[in-house]
């Protein structure tokens, strides 16, 4: 059995309210084996912590968002409620191997039941626009004409968009308490995007 060594950080060192309903396990091996540690707030570098990799993950309570860099770096990956026993569970559907997790955080504004968001045609909030409140597996099926979204808004909770259809590819999560909830351009979307297509979009599970 696995000392599970709790970490939590005051929110005043952080300057960040955290809500007190997020908790997740960490293991340095796959499978739950290895070195642990529970998280209840956000760790920028797991490697200050004395692990040299997550690679198993138990969410407790919350969602959570994994980053492959450290400082919240590199290939998103949503973290929801379960177990994640090695790195294909939570990365598998990107175009490439990605084994390493290096930062996490909570993903506070999550509320699968009371999220809207509104995607736009252009930069900048322009051209054609469409407000989502649901799950959409495929943008083009529910008359969204484009491989491709300029901008977007996210009034209140969180989603997860892909580059592919089927909730499949890069992973880019939009919050409302994020950038006032503006998304201006789709490098606004993370570090490790490329490109603005966005085929797939659903309400992150809190």
């Amino acid at each position: 059995m696995n000392k599970v060594t709790k970490i939590q950080t005051n929110a005043s060192t952080t300057g960040i309210d955290m809500p007190p309903c997020f908790k997740v396990t960490v293991f340095e091996q796959e499978h739950f084996q290895g070195k642990c540690q529970e998280l209840t707030s956000e760790c920028r570098n797991i490697q200050e912590r004395g692990f040299d990799n997550i690679r198993s993950i138990r969410v407790e309570s919350g969602a959570w968002l994994g980053y492959e860099h450290h400082d919240f770096q590199g290939q998103q990956f949503v973290l929801e409620k379960g177990e994640y026993p090695h790195w294909d569970a939570y990365s598998g559907s990107l175009g490439y191997h990605v084994e390493w997790m290096m930062s996490l955080r909570p993903i506070c504004s999550a509320d699968h039941q009371s999220s809207r968001m509104v995607i736009y045609e252009k930069e900048n909030f322009l051209g054609r626009n469409v407000e989502l409140c649901d799950d959409y597996p495929s943008l083009q099926a529910m008359g969204w004409c484009d491989k491709q979204v300029g901008s977007m808004h996210v009034q209140c909770g969180a989603f997860v968009c892909y580059e592919y259809p089927g909730y499949r590819g890069q992973q880019y999560v939009m919050e409302c308490d994020r950038h006032s909830g503006d998304y201006q351009h789709w490098r606004d979307w993370g570090s490790h995007c490329q490109t603005p297509q966005i085929q797939s979009i659903r309400r992150i599970q809190q």
